[in-house]
């Protein structure tokens, strides 16, 4: 099962919601991001997200292959830390390592933003025509 399917809930990014988001950059060989990808999506469906305060996560990879990056958000960093101290993940984790380099941070939403092409999408698919 892929941890796409099991997926309760899509990240909604706003300044209003209050969460912490981590943002953990990995760096790794291009021949080695399938597997790196693997063991994260393992780590997060069998463990992290089933932790306390675990809100939702995404797993992004560079399109030249040297990168991952896993956005997650979280209740509260406390949340996020008693998570790291929980050894279920770690066997994945200690993998990861292995193969890859990771930059990890936690940052708060300020503003978000919408492009106009949204806009016109929405209209459209409600049957309103745009000039």
């Amino acid at each position: 099962m892929s941890a796409s399917s099991t997926r309760a809930a899509m990240a909604t990014i706003s300044p209003s919601r209050k969460l912490v988001t981590l943002i953990n950059v990995f760096t790794v060989e291009p021949a080695n991001q399938r597997q790196l990808l693997e063991l994260l999506a393992r780590a997060t469906e069998t463990s992290v997200r089933h932790a306390p305060g675990f809100i939702s996560a995404s797993l992004h990879r560079s399109l030249d292959g040297t990168k991952v990056t896993v956005y997650a958000q979280w209740r509260t960093v406390a949340d996020y830390q008693a998570m790291r101290e929980n050894p279920a993940p770690l066997p994945y984790l200690q993998q990861a390592l292995a193969i890859a380099k990771f930059d990890p941070k936690m940052y708060e939403v300020v503003e978000t933003y919408s492009g106009t092409a949204s806009e016109r999408l929405k209209r459209s698919q409600s049957g309103r025509t745009t000039k």
